[in-house]
């Protein structure tokens, strides 16, 4: 047997955060990772957590200015890391 000739799909974003991540933006961002078949991590410096889990993403303590990293894997990685730097990019308290 041949080893497998898939190459699984990573797709990296990274977005300068316009303001806090709070409770409502981090919420919003955990819903659209939810939306997605990706596996999706978010990152802020060290920090790197399931971005499917409120909790995890508000506890990066991420702040106005911070750089976001966004790693999906899988079918749709591309469009999951798209959907959520612009929603990022573009959150307002």
């Amino acid at each position: 047997m041949s080893p497998s000739s898939e190459v699984e799909t990573v797709a990296v974003r990274t977005v300068v955060l316009p303001v806090d991540l709070h409770a409502r933006p981090a919420g919003r961002f955990t819903q659209e990772a939810a939306r997605h078949a990706a596996q999706v991590t978010v990152a802020a410096g060290e920090k790197e957590v399931d971005a499917r889990s409120v909790l995890l993403v508000m506890a990066l303590g991420a702040t106005a200015g911070t750089e976001i990293t966004i790693r999906a894997t899988g079918d749709d990685a591309d469009q999951a890391a798209d959907a959520l730097a612009e929603l990022l990019a573009n959150v307002e308290d």
